[in-house]
């Protein structure tokens, strides 16, 4: 099998890639632009494959998309380039509309050219699979819901509507041309080669190098947590085994105030970094609440039931197993990160933080 995976040197397309290349006989076209949170040093492991390509190609380029189809001729698309940042979309929404939005309908409108011209066992097998985000389903706050597969959506954020936006263009190619596409929706990723705008490598890169530990309002938003390796053999699943039409919710039934997250953060590093920066007696005590972001859901959790029941995927890392794999990936993987740092972006939350 032949997978086009969009966005595959991001955090979760990286962990998409060297998932299949490692663990089955499948190749890899990699199409991504390389933003700023793009990093093929993230694929060196599996880059040498003669089973992986890479192209580097905006999907808002829609001459580029037809010949990246017309050339390597794929069974299935796993898309998942996207800005993906509710700080920077909030600051700049309008890459959020172009990439989100705009790049998903020319994905969409390519794969469906290249599909047309397939015979009716290839167009069969063709599936276009689009990751999408919890998020798009807006706040449990005040419930003990989950978000299952048939929530409605209500959206709170520039980023958050710009993926709504993009699953809805994704279920119309199919309800209105018959376009093979799957739906997933997923909660929050940890792991490995994770950029450090984010919570989770934000705080550890801080702690270690005695910086303030920046904590949105009073750090009780609520998180359901899914390792970035359980959630890439989800996805393989989805895209080799799903049905078509189907939308599928990817969870990590962890449920974790970020303030707790922090904290954990904290008690690992204690064990394992326990010679601090001068001047810091525990590590929480660089803990700093700064003023929250505007929209800010409270909570967000999902069922993942479905995936479990009708595929026979379930997470094999708990919160406490994954985020202790985290910060030691972190601690000992300093020259990745070290060189994500030369560029523009320095440990900083964005958006409104003062």
């Amino acid at each position: 099998m032949k997978l086009l995976v969009t966005g595959g040197a991001g955090f979760i397309g990286s962990a998409v890639v060297r998932h299949i290349i490692s663990s089955t006989d499948d190749e890899v076209i990699n199409v991504d632009k390389l933003t700023y949170a793009g990093n093929l040093e993230s694929l060196l492991d599996v880059s040498s494959s003669e089973r992986y390509v890479f192209e580097q190609v905006d999907i808002c380029d829609r001459a580029e998309l037809d010949r990246v189809f017309s050339e390597h001729k794929p069974d299935a698309v796993m898309h998942l380039a996207a800005e993906s940042h509710v700080d920077r979309s909030i600051d700049g929404p309008s890459a959020f509309m172009e990439t989100n939005i705009i790049g998903t309908y020319n994905l969409l409108e390519a794969a469906r050219s290249y599909w047309g011209q397939l015979d009716e066992v290839g167009k069969s097998k063709f599936r276009f699979h689009h990751i999408s985000t919890d998020e798009v389903y807006g706040d449990l706050e005040g419930t003990d819901d989950l978000f299952t597969e048939d929530t409605s959506y209500e959206p709170s954020s520039p980023y958050s509507a710009s993926k709504a936006s993009s699953d809805h263009l994704v279920r119309a190619w199919l309800r209105t041309y018959g376009l093979p596409t799957i739906v997933t929706n997923c909660s929050n990723n940890y792991g490995p080669y994770h950029f450090p705008e984010k919570l989770i490598p934000l705080m550890i890169l801080n702690a270690v190098d005695g910086k303030p530990l920046p904590i949105y309002g009073d750090g009780m938003q609520i998180r359901d947590w899914l390792f970035v390796e359980d959630h890439a053999r989800a996805l393989y699943k989805v895209v080799t085994e799903g049905k078509v039409g189907e939308t599928y919710n990817i969870g990590g039934h962890n449920e974790k105030a970020n303030i707790e997250v922090v904290k954990t953060i904290c008690s690992l590093l204690e064990e394992l970094v326990p010679n601090k920066p001068e001047g810091i007696g525990r590590y929480e005590e660089l803990i700093t609440y700064v003023k929250d972001r505007p929209g800010h859901d409270v909570r967000y959790a999902i069922d993942a039931s479905k995936i479990e029941r009708e595929l026979g995927w379930k997470p094999e890392e708990t919160f406490e197993s994954g985020i202790r794999k985290t910060v030691e990936w972190y601690l000992g993987n300093s020259k990745w990160w070290q060189r994500v740092l030369d560029g523009s972006y320095s440990l900083e939350r964005l958006g409104a933080g003062e």
